[in-house]
């Protein structure tokens, strides 16, 4: 019996930090998972950012609601599920996700909450569980599934090492660079062929 777990920004849909840099014209929001590998250590430094700025939960939501999944997305997710079982493992917050997996049918995702206070702002972020992309694919093995699993970046590492079968998918040069024995898919179309041939 097989699972795929998949990374979500940067796979399914876009970097939702990028878009709202590029909204707002804050060049330092463009920072992500690619460039700073320790999550706790990027996050403070962006939620450092938006109080600085003043923005609000609702500022990045109005940006959310602008975006689509990337192209080919919809397609491979319906593909997936209709040939195996599918679990977004992602270190975005169920604040940002919501319209996105709407629009992607609504597969099952795991991920983290913001803290928001009673002026809408961010005060906080609090993490499901921590490495919980690794420990999840874990668990799946240990409940004794055939376990594939692709992201795009630095914490996707975790996961991707754990898994049974494995993928990088449009990853940074850097990476492709430090881990060149992972499979690399530059498209929905090459992922899929790498899981058809697990499957």
């Amino acid at each position: 019996m097989n699972i795929v777990c998949l990374d979500l920004e940067g796979v399914l849909i876009p970097e939702i930090w990028i878009a709202f840099a590029e909204k707002t014209g804050i060049e330092a929001l463009k920072r992500t998972t690619r460039d700073e590998p320790d999550y706790d250590v990027l996050m403070r430094y962006r939620l450092d950012i938006l109080d600085k700025e003043g923005f609000k939960l609702s500022d990045i939501e109005e940006v959310i609601g602008t975006l689509d999944p990337l192209p080919g997305a919809v397609e491979f997710v319906e593909w997936v599920t209709s040939q195996t079982r599918l679990v977004i493992l992602s270190d975005t917050f169920r604040q940002f996700a919501g319209p996105l997996m709407a629009k992607l049918g609504h597969p099952t995702l795991f991920c983290h909450d913001l803290v928001i206070d009673e002026t809408d702002r961010i005060a906080d972020y609090a993490l499901r569980l921590k490495d919980h992309k690794r420990k999840a694919v874990e668990a799946f093995k240990a409940l004794n599934f055939d376990t594939f699993a692709a992201g795009d970046s630095y914490n996707d590492l975790s996961m991707i090492d754990v898994a049974h079968n494995r993928a990088l998918y449009c990853p940074p040069e850097r990476l492709t660079t430090e881990r060149p024995e992972l499979p690399v898919a530059r498209n929905h179309a090459e992922l899929r062929q790498i899981i058809e041939g697990i499957l």
